[in-house]
């Protein structure tokens, strides 16, 4: 195996690794028992209330 081929295969593989964590991450912040919770830190800036 060349270096090339381990290379391809090293950029391919990781660009489908950060491709799944992407996906992880948005059905994360898409979850619907996480909407109350990502509104309220929406508005945590705009709260005069500590």
């Amino acid at each position: 195996m060349t270096y090339e081929t381990m290379a391809r295969i090293a950029q391919q593989g990781g660009a489908v690794y950060f491709f799944l964590i992407f996906l992880g991450g948005l059905a994360y912040a898409m979850w619907p028992k996480k909407r109350d919770e990502f509104r309220r830190a929406a508005r945590l800036p705009l709260d005069e209330e500590i």
